[in-house]
């Protein structure tokens, strides 16, 4: 059965709710053997879109009944990468009139670092952004057999991508994903610097960043960051994640205006 065209719907994310670019979630979740992961030549589940905070508002445009929930074709608000996202009812709350937005507030510096702390360690999750992981993945859609531990921690996506870390640290301050952090906040003139006149500049939080991936600043001689290649969070030498990144990327001012392997430095954080 198919919403009505009739009646324009809302849902509510009661809690992290994680949202899918493919309607079959038992696919992503089970597969035909019913305890695999639906995994790319990377080892990552590439159907996982993102992970809704707490509040997040969407449009249903459609939905289809499973015996146990609805699968909802929804519009996230504020989160404007398309219109093929899905997600499983009994993640929010369904209203016929349209909810108040959230106004998502900026932690303090103290609470941020508090949490980038914490998450180091975690696992490496495509589109992750909850490192506490959504145990309810594994009750909703229950492996049909013995699974290991690492299985069960990328079913529940416990972990984070690079963009994710911030997204969730930040309280969804930031934007979501790479494409539009390079042109978040205000930029740091870095354009025909090295490693060390670059370091000299940086601000904690300050965003190395290019479409792809995204390094953030920790304090003046450390980075940290969420990548496939490390397995996770971490945190590295400054200077010597900065040399690493020229050896292929150039620094420039502006995303926008360059072309070929690149890098910027954005400052987002303004403390109020």
């Amino acid at each position: 059965m198919n919403k009505s065209d009739s009646l324009t719907l809302y849902a509510v994310a009661l809690e992290s709710t994680p949202v899918l670019n493919t309607p079959d979630f038992e696919s992503v979740f089970g597969g035909s053997s019913g305890i695999s992961l639906k995994k790319d030549s990377e080892g990552l589940i590439r159907s996982v879109e993102y992970i809704a905070l707490k509040e997040t508002v969407f449009d249903i445009l459609d939905e289809t009944n499973k015996d146990n929930c609805k699968i909802l074709h929804v519009r996230p608000y504020k989160y404007d990468y398309g219109n093929k996202f899905y997600i499983d009812s009994r993640f929010v709350k369904i209203q016929n009139t349209m909810p108040e937005l959230p106004v998502r507030k900026l932690p303090s510096k103290k609470e941020i670092f508090t949490f980038l702390d914490r998450a180091v360690g975690s696992k490496y999750i495509w589109g992750g952004n909850c490192i506490e992981g959504i145990n309810k993945l594994l009750e909703y859609y229950p492996p049909k057999g013995n699974i290991d531990d690492n299985t069960k921690l990328e079913w529940s996506l416990k972990g984070c991508d690079c963009s994710g870390l911030m997204y969730e640290a930040a309280n969804g301050y930031t934007e979501r994903n790479t494409s539009k952090l390079v042109n978040e906040g205000e930029p740091v003139f870095v354009e025909g610097l090295t490693a060390e006149d670059i370091a000299s500049k940086l601000e904690p939080l300050d965003m190395i960043v290019w479409i792809g991936h995204v390094i953030y600043v920790y304090d003046e001689v450390t980075a940290i960051q969420s990548a496939l290649s490390k397995g996770g969070v971490v945190k590295t030498d400054l200077i010597e994640t900065l040399k690493h990144l020229i050896e292929t990327r150039t620094p420039v001012n502006n995303y926008d205006a360059g072309t070929g392997e690149r890098f910027v430095v954005r400052r987002w954080y303004k403390s109020k």
